[in-house]
C-alpha cells in the first residue's frame, strides 16, 4: 500500500470519525450536557488523527505528489485548527453551549473534508 493509500484511507477515516463525535455532541447537547472526560478525549483522539493526516500530506508534497488543486491544502489547515480553535473561542469551559461549539465545528470539519477530498484528485 503507498503512502497515497493510506493518505486516502485515514481521510476516510477521518471523516467517519468527526461525523459519529459530531453526532455524539450534539446528542449531549440536546440532552442539557456539557462536554465531559470521555468526549475531550473523543476530541484528543480527533485532532491526532488529523494531525497524522497532515503529516502524510506534508510527506507526500515534499516528495513531489501534489494535490489537484492547491485549495486542498487549505482545506487541511483549516480542518486541522477546528478542534484548537474551538478549544480557544470556549477558553476550555466544558458546560452545554461549549458542547454545541464543538458539535458544530466537528461537524464543519466533516464539511472540509469532503471538500478536500474532491479538491485532491482530478476531476473526470
Amino acid at each position: 500500500m503507498t503512502l497515497a493509500e493510506i493518505h486516502t484511507k485515514l481521510g476516510n477515516t477521518a471523516l467517519y470519525y468527526l461525523l459519529a463525535i459530531s453526532i455524539w455532541g450534539f446528542y449531549r447537547f440536546f440532552r442539557q450536557q456539557g462536554v465531559n472526560s470521555s468526549y475531550w478525549g473523543a476530541l484528543a483522539i480527533a485532532e491526532l488523527l488529523l494531525l497524522a493526516q497532515a503529516l502524510m500530506g506534508a510527506f507526500l508534497w515534499i516528495g513531489g505528489s501534489r494535490p489537484n488543486r492547491g485549495i486542498h491544502i487549505l482545506y487541511g489547515i483549516v480542518v486541522l485548527m477546528m478542534i484548537p480553535g474551538s478549544y480557544v473561542y470556549t477558553k476550555g469551559r466544558s458546560d452545554r453551549p461549549e458542547m454545541l461549539a464543538y458539535g458544530t465545528a466537528t461537524i464543519i470539519g466533516v464539511g472540509l473534508l469532503i471538500r478536500a477530498m474532491f479538491t485532491a484528485v482530478p476531476l473526470v
